[in-house]
């Protein structure tokens, strides 16, 4: 009966000092980048006012989304499954799972393509009012 008390006693100054102490803010950068995806430099924002632009994104399996261009540069963060992206003028190619994120591409022609499990996405564009945030590319 001694340990079990003893046992109890510990547990409880064990959950009052957790107690006692505050959660941490943790922060971790998902991305930083200069580039596009491809390596190619984002040169400047568009001017005007500044518009952000945040979109979830839900694509189903074995879907390829058309070719398009963005006229900002933007990101795109998978919260859930994966997506090729692939460049249309040379056919590089990008594989992004759950918990990575994009740097994607500005004015270069390019297109997402899923697999078994389809994706989820979250992406950020840094754009300006009544901006497209995706252009039809053509076939």
């Amino acid at each position: 009966m001694k340990n079990i008390a003893a046992c109890v006693a510990a547990l409880g100054f064990i959950c009052a000092a957790s107690a006692a102490e505050p959660a941490k803010v943790q922060s971790e950068v998902l991305l930083r980048s200069t580039t596009s995806w491809d390596g190619v430099p984002y040169t400047a924002y568009p001017a005007g006012t500044p518009e952000l632009t945040v979109l979830k994104i839900t694509i189903p399996p074995h879907t390829q989304l058309p070719w398009h261009t963005h006229p900002m540069p933007n990101a795109g963060y998978v919260l859930s499954g994966d997506v090729t992206v692939e460049k249309k003028d040379n056919g590089q190619k990008q594989h992004i799972t759950q918990g990575q994120v994009l740097p994607e591409m500005v004015g270069a022609a390019h297109r997402g393509v899923t697999g078994e499990r389809g994706a989820e996405l979250i992406v950020f564009y840094a754009g300006t009012p009544g901006m497209p945030l995706s252009n039809a590319a053509g076939h």
